[in-house]
């Protein structure tokens, strides 16, 4: 019996994860599974749907018997992986270093843009 409700823990601890890291604020692991869809891998997505399509039958005491276990905990293991990875400060900086990147490289256009206008028109 504490298998089967492992499993249960392991949704829910799926889904805290999925709050903490990715902030996305549903109660079900199908609805924060379907907002954080672009920021996992496809891998990672396809065992998270694992164990969502899982989680209405883990619910019910008799339904809950007929589950894989064994292949929902390798999946519940592998999502919560890569979720205690994610570094939200890391994240945070790149996203600010990415727009700061491109931000310089329109800088840079805009004034060879304009130095070759001000060449075809004769001012230099």
């Amino acid at each position: 019996m504490s298998e089967k409700t492992d499993i249960q823990t392991q949704i829910a601890q799926t889904v805290q994860l999925l709050r903490k890291k990715l902030g996305v604020r549903d109660k079900t692991l199908t609805a924060s599974i379907r907002k954080a869809k672009r920021q996992l891998p496809r891998r990672i997505y396809k065992q998270a749907l694992l164990l969502a399509s899982a989680e209405p039958m883990a619910a019910h005491p008799k339904l809950r018997l007929v589950l894989d276990t064994p292949k929902l905990a390798r999946a519940s293991e592998e999502v919560q992986a890569h979720l205690s990875g994610i570094n939200r400060a890391d994240r945070r900086l790149g996203w600010f270093l990415g727009m700061l990147g491109g931000l310089a490289f329109n800088l840079i256009a805009l004034t060879i843009l304009l130095l070759v206008f001000l060449w075809w028109q004769g001012f230099i």
